[in-house]
């Protein structure tokens, strides 16, 4: 089932105005402007809204807690409903099917769901294709007070339910794999390096698989799916084809093949514009059984509960780098950045360990700046990648830097996570 595209830009309605206002995370929350507050009320009383944006600005709206400025919206739905979620979830969504209602009340009231709990709500997330307005409210609820482990681990388990049969075989693959995964949103001003160490871990005597899909915004103008298909790289169909790595950039895997469910998400989530728990979940699907898992975070407090999520979905070691240009795994070398490392060893123990940019032996590659790219242009990506592969170096000294500097911290990370689990398995 497609979904129904909104006749209007989704950042220009007024509920997608008050969706960009509200913003991300609890700091900063700012009243909406009363001018805003009315038309998204009007809005609201018409019932012509887009019913993922309403799910979203309302969930946005109630995790937060409306300001007094706002209690006027409280009209469009009766007295006291924003302090009575069982009353305000029969007036938002009414469609709602009976057995989410605990689930949707526990929600609106700020708890944390069970992991049961969260699989089942996984579950109407990604296989079912009615109330698209609670959708929405769960996206963004999930997305501004931060999902927990177990709610992870429960969505997580309901993800992995909807991928294609192809994908649900073990991999035949004849040594380890590492997968790359980087937001799926891209970038706007950085070039993206992700090929280049797929690449890098393919000379290590690895396997490389690279996790892509479309972008679901607000960034437009270049992801990693974008570079990988104009580099012609063939995306895996299933399992079965992974054999004899490809070269020179190992696998490539679109989540359109691997979970129509997940891909159909991409439409919602240009509608309901700010990121939601997805952006975190479909980075850590592991189908190919790979044993590590390459990502990067832009918030350094991101760093570890990546980590742990990763752990979580069967990878033994993860690398988080944090702090990428515009989130993508293209490190910062003028600003705080570095790697964290974790591993699981086979008697279930878990070690992380922190390189830090500031190290000496990075030092070779710190600036005072980095280059913001004005014209961002997808050819431009290209060439300097089939230039550094072909001739270790391109006409950009700044990309070449950049590529340099993260397989110097990929070595150094890889390093430390292959003498954990081999000094463990010498001592089993």
């Amino acid at each position: 089932m497609s979904l129904p595209q909104p006749t209007a830009d989704p950042t220009t309605t007024a509920l997608g105005r008050g969706i960009q206002h509200l913003g991300a995370g609890k700091q900063g929350r700012r009243p909406l402007p009363p001018a805003l507050v009315e038309e998204c009320r009007q809005v609201l009383l018409s019932g012509q809204a887009d019913p993922l944006q309403k799910g979203a600005f309302l969930g946005a709206l109630l995790a937060k807690g409306p300001a007094p400025e706002e209690q006027a919206l409280e009209t469009v739905f009766g007295k006291g409903a924003f302090l009575n979620p069982a009353f305000f979830i029969n007036k938002a969504c009414p469609d709602l099917p009976t057995n989410l209602f605990p689930i949707a009340t526990k929600l609106l009231k700020g708890h944390t769901l069970r992991p049961s709990e969260a699989h089942q709500l996984g579950n109407f997330l990604f296989l079912e294709d009615d109330c698209e307005t609670f959708k929405g409210m769960v996206a963004s609820i999930l997305r501004i007070r931060n999902a927990s482990n177990g709610e992870y681990k429960g969505l997580y388990d309901a993800a992995m339910e909807t991928i294609t049969p192809g994908f649900r075989q073990l991999s035949c693959v004849d040594r380890p794999l590492v997968q790359l995964a980087e937001p799926f949103d891209g970038v706007e001003h950085t070039y993206l390096i992700t090929p280049l160490l797929a690449h890098f871990f393919g000379q290590r005597g690895y396997g490389a698989l690279s996790v892509v899909g479309r972008t679901p915004g607000p960034n437009y103008t270049l992801n990693a799916h974008d570079l990988y298909l104009f580099l012609g790289c063939q995306l895996l169909q299933s399992n079965h084809e992974i054999n004899t790595p490809p070269e020179p950039f190992g696998w490539v895997l679109d989540q359109k093949a691997l979970s129509p469910a997940l891909n159909r998400w991409v439409d919602r989530r240009r509608i309901i514009l700010k990121r939601p728990f997805l952006s975190t979940l479909e980075r850590i699907l592991n189908p190919c059984s790979a044993r590590f898992l390459v990502t990067s975070v832009f918030q350094v407090g991101a760093q570890m509960k990546m980590a742990e999520l990763a752990l979580m979905a069967g990878f033994d070691a993860v690398i988080v780098l944090k702090r990428g240009l515009e989130g993508s795994l293209s490190p910062s070398t003028s600003r705080s950045s570095g790697i964290l490392c974790a591993v699981r060893t086979a008697r279930g123990h878990l070690f992380y360990q922190h390189f830090d940019a500031g190290l000496p032996a990075f030092s070779e590659y710190r600036t005072d700046t980095d280059e913001i790219i004005t014209n961002l242009q997808l050819i431009d990506n290209i060439r300097l990648i089939r230039d550094f592969l072909n001739e270790g170096k391109t006409a950009s000294e700044d990309f070449d830097n950049r590529v340099r500097f993260m397989q110097a911290l990929l070595s150094r990370g890889m390093d430390w996570i292959e003498g954990q689990l081999n000094g463990q398995a010498n001592k089993s």
